[in-house]
């Protein structure tokens, strides 16, 4: 089975995976007539193009390069995965190109993949707007199950607040955790004081005094 016929099976493989918007085309760079390179395409319609059809600019260069005297037709020329490119008529187009090789080393077949990126980007454009928040630094919350849990998370907070561990705390960074629960509601939680009072080793008396400070 010959090289084109395998390729033209990879070819149309693909654009029956990933369907209408997926354009897959090989050009002949050996063929006697470089303006009409193209051999086989599936899903002309993302750029235009048929059987006959010339090659892009970045084909075109290959080609030149490839007929230029002198040149050694081994070159490494390298695959190029993943570039962005535009339609005349305004499509984004995500490409592929690769560089399919003779037994000597030399440059045979261009097999390029363009895919028309340009609804998914008006999509990712929309989602931007939807998932954004107001405060691009606020960090998502977790979603509690009970009072419980949300207490728990919010001492973890608290402590996160004061950037310590609670054994290395001073009067001072106790007094601004504290005062951070009683600012997000903390309090409003049935015996949290007992709780909040016994993770910090404090009283209850002292708990609420903390509360009281500059007030």
């Amino acid at each position: 089975m010959g090289r084109l016929t395998v390729l033209k099976q990879i070819a149309s493989d693909l654009a029956s995976q990933f369907g209408p918007d997926c354009e897959i085309v090989i050009h002949d760079l050996k063929t006697n007539d470089p303006e009409h390179s193209i051999v086989y395409i599936e899903n002309g319609h993302v750029t235009g193009r048929g059987i006959g059809d010339g090659p892009s600019n970045a084909v075109f260069d290959v080609i030149r390069h490839n007929n230029k005297k002198g040149s050694d037709p081994t070159d490494e020329i390298q695959d190029h995965p993943g570039y962005l490119m535009k339609t005349s008529d305004g499509k984004i187009l995500k490409c592929s190109t690769s560089y399919i090789r003779d037994d000597d080393g030399s440059l045979h077949y261009v097999f390029g993949i363009n895919y028309d990126i340009t609804k998914l980007t008006m999509i990712e454009s929309a989602l931007h707007s939807l998932i954004t928040p107001v405060n691009k630094e606020e960090k998502p919350k977790e979603i509690t199950h009970s009072v419980n849990d949300l207490l728990d998370h919010l001492i973890e907070e608290s402590v996160a607040l004061v950037g310590k561990p609670v054994a290395l705390m001073n009067k001072e960074d106790k007094v601004t955790a504290i005062q951070f629960l009683n600012d997000s509601g903390a309090f409003l939680i049935t015996k949290s004081g007992d709780k909040v009072a016994s993770f910090f080793g404090i009283s209850k008396y002292t708990l609420y005094s903390y509360i009281d400070v500059n007030k």
